[in-house]
């Protein structure tokens, strides 16, 4: 007789379990309880399905680097427990969160699914019945004794995604997020149809949570017409440690003298650059391959390859909160740890 896989559902907050305030009018969490009442088919799910709150619930606009590391040890702390983890998130930065798991969580062997809704779980029309109910099916599932997709992804209308790789992109279409640069791990239909060519390995070694995080980092997005007062004044942050330089294209920045200075004199500050494209996705940042971006790899910036912004976010912060030397951050940057980049 086989067993039913268990299942751990961690709901957060979002527009998932929202409910509008009859004095505000405003979508706003509520406790996550009467979930059968909603998903009365939740009993006949081939999984033994557990529910916990993670409070205060939140909407995802509040999430911080404190809450990855609660969420991540609230992972870890019942990571024994159960065979998958399925987390409902608000979708604003549900590509942030999966990309920080990714990071917290080393030598994750088991399923980590997170999902969400367009519209609230109460409302007739609502996506949140098929996302919840596909992403529990796809955490329980197994092939040959282990489980089919044991990394962190992200669930959304039909399509799983590996959770590094995602940017949402779109605010009212229910096929809310995207991942350009890397294939989906499943398609859903009347079948669910793994990509197992592109699932990450499980992992044989123990599981690491690693908890510290240092948020001392800047996003710095450029534009034709950008001040130097502006640049000054995101290098001149107090304790400011790296700067996510969004450039255009396949890496490319003005050749203005006055601009490469102004990021000379921050790497030599000590502050690393990670150069990542603005172009949500058909290629890499590729420092060198024109003229425009000679001066950058000159003056010692680092290529983000085809990382996307959030996950570029997660990766800076886990490095520098271990402890990594500059020199260590910039060649770990081009290291794909946790499937986030192609090299």
């Amino acid at each position: 007789m086989t067993l039913k896989s268990k299942i751990l559902v961690i709901y957060t907050g979002g527009t998932i379990g929202m409910i509008m305030n009859p004095e505000t009018h405003a979508l706003e969490p509520f406790p996550f309880k009467n979930i059968y009442t909603h998903l009365p088919m939740l009993h006949l799910v081939d999984a033994e399905v557990s529910f916990k709150e993670m409070l205060p619930l939140i909407d995802s606009s509040d999430t911080t680097p404190q809450f990855w590391v609660r969420l991540a040890t609230l992972i870890y702390d019942n990571y024994n427990d159960y065979d998958g983890f399925v987390v409902l998130h608000g979708t604003d930065t549900m590509a942030y969160t999966a990309s920080a798991l990714c990071f917290l969580l080393e030598n994750l062997s088991k399923p980590v699914i997170l999902t969400g809704s367009q519209l609230p779980l109460g409302v007739i029309r609502t996506d949140g019945r098929e996302n919840i109910l596909n992403s529990i099916e796809i955490a329980a599932a197994k092939k040959e004794g282990k489980p089919r997709v044991p990394e962190v992804c992200i669930y959304f209308e039909n399509s799983l995604f590996r959770g590094n790789r995602v940017y949402k992109d779109n605010a009212e279409h229910f096929n809310a997020f995207h991942s350009a640069n890397y294939p989906k791990l499943a398609k859903v239909g009347v079948h669910i149809r793994y990509n197992d060519t592109f699932i990450r390995q499980t992992s044989e070694q123990s599981l690491i949570l690693h908890t510290k995080l240092d948020e001392n980092i800047a996003i710095l997005k450029l534009y034709p017409g950008i001040s130097k007062q502006a640049m000054r004044s995101v290098f001149n942050t107090e304790g400011l440690r790296a700067v996510i330089l969004e450039t255009f294209g396949s890496g490319n920045a003005p050749s203005n003298p006055e601009f490469i200075s102004i990021l000379e004199e921050a790497v030599q500050k000590g502050i690393v650059i990670v150069n990542v494209t603005q172009c949500k996705g058909g290629g890499t940042v590729e420092i060198g391959r024109y003229g425009a971006s000679v001066l950058l790899k000159k003056i010692g910036i680092v290529s983000g390859h085809d990382i996307t912004t959030e996950a570029a976010v997660a990766k800076l912060m886990y490095f520098l909160g271990e402890g990594l030397s500059n020199e260590e951050v910039k060649h770990y940057m081009g290291v794909s740890l946790r499937g986030e980049i192609t090299v």
